[in-house]
């Protein structure tokens, strides 16, 4: 499978045009082995550093791609935060001119990172179906504590070989499956932003969208079979899902409510102590069927007018007691400028049939958590990492971690308590 990624590029009927970064992607198996034609081909030329984690390394081992300098992480404990990317900028040679990841989606964040510090080239060559940001222009980074985006590069070429990919631990395509179900959620949020806010949506980058997450769903029963087909198209959506973002220029498309529930879970904060066994896809999946819920259960309500509050901005003394001083300055700057004060009153209610319409529209809850018993994944918050009793805290303050208008952010314009009486009678 080969994708030519300039078709994505130009004008768009959108009124945007939209940019590409990443040439061409590769799904095949042994295409690693063919590493040295591709660089050829697109002239991706200069020193070149292979960054590993020792898995991948081992995973590879018959197929390395060629380079002057290699670095191997060890994989205890590694994350893509400050700490691991300090250690590779200082045994990065400074004349290296190209950083070629080989990995999942640790390598690929602090890989693409370090390339945009260095002002160098960066070649993806993915080794499991994780997660949807091979081709990301950002790294998703936990930066001293606080999970955000970081200015990175995106890769010139993607070689994904889809024989490392399926003889991956299964945990890999798990964690891919749930970040792309995820979308499902993210863009009925875009959907609803726009119909409040009158936020840009682009129709070809959400139809890309909708259709990778259809595509990853629809191959759920060949996973579970083992189907290395199914593993290519699973592997096809997480590449595409990340073209989309690079057409739009940022992650809208692609992270909604239920990103925001991985997120938080993975910032700690100070009043919600957890640690999270779990990858991030697999977190998003779970918080995609949290979102579900949540949402079908507000759709229920024919009429919001007599449940809308008005908007209060965040007090500043809740991020101190609930995320902790750790966490607080960030999130507080985060939170200027709340997209949330764009919504009006007259305006949630007017709307309110147009978001119960692009909520009906949402999968069932009983679907994906079937879709996800088949891969036996993780599918409830016991799994990972936070008590069922947690639940309305996390709806609460999930949404706080990113400035991003979703339908859960907007709960904060709800008399919650009346919603649950009503939902009692």
């Amino acid at each position: 499978m080969f994708i030519d990624c300039s078709k994505y590029a130009g004008k768009c009927a959108c009124g945007r045009v939209h940019t590409m970064e990443t040439r061409a992607a590769v799904i095949e198996p042994g295409c690693l082995f063919e590493f040295e034609k591709y660089m050829a081909q697109f002239g991706v030329t200069g020193k070149r550093c292979a960054l590993y984690g020792e898995n991948s390394y081992a995973a590879t081992a018959d197929r390395h791609p060629r380079a002057e300098q290699k670095i191997v992480l060890d994989p205890t404990g590694l994350h893509a935060n400050e700490i691991s990317t300090a250690e590779v900028l200082a045994k990065l040679e400074g004349d290296v001119e190209v950083i070629v990841a080989v990995g999942s989606g640790t390598i690929h964040d602090i890989a693409r990172f370090c390339a945009h510090e260095r002002g160098i080239r960066f070649v993806s060559c993915p080794t499991g179906a994780s997660v949807d940001g091979f081709c990301s222009t950002v790294a998703a980074m936990t930066w001293y504590g606080f999970k955000k985006t970081l200015p990175a590069v995106a890769p010139e070429i993607v070689l994904a070989d889809t024989e490392i990919i399926k003889n991956a631990p299964m945990e890999l395509v798990r964690s891919g499956v749930g970040d792309i179900m995820a979308k499902y959620t993210a863009l009925a949020d875009w959907k609803m932003a726009h119909v409040l806010t009158n936020e840009l949506l682009c129709e070809k980058i959400y139809s890309i969208m909708q259709d990778a997450a259809d595509t990853v769903m629809q191959s759920v029963p060949g996973i579970a079979r083992g189907e290395e087909s199914a593993y290519a198209n699973v592997t096809y959506a997480l590449i595409m899902s990340g073209i989309a973002m690079q057409m739009m220029g940022n992650s809208r498309p692609a992270s909604g409510a239920e990103h925001h529930i991985s997120h938080m879970i993975e910032m700690e904060p100070e009043a919600f102590p957890v640690k999270f066994p779990a990858m991030h896809g697999e977190k998003t999946g779970v918080g995609s069927l949290i979102a579900v819920r949540e949402y079908k259960r507000l759709a229920k309500i024919e009429d919001i007018t007599p449940y809308i509050t008005d908007y209060a901005p965040i007090p500043e003394e809740h991020f101190r007691k609930f995320f902790g001083e750790r966490l607080a300055g960030s999130l507080i700057k985060e939170n200027e400028n709340d997209c949330l004060a764009k919504v009006s009153r007259e305006n949630l209610s007017a709307s309110w049939g147009e978001l119960r319409r692009i909520i009906d529209e949402l999968p069932t809850e009983e679907y994906l958590y079937g879709l996800l018993e088949m891969l036996d994944a993780k599918r409830d918050l016991a799994s990972i990492g936070v008590e069922e009793s947690e639940l309305p805290v996390l709806l609460k303050n999930s949404p706080h971690v990113r400035n991003r208008l979703t339908l859960m952010r907007t709960r904060r314009m709800m008399d919650i308590e009346k919603i649950e009486q009503y939902a009692m009678m």
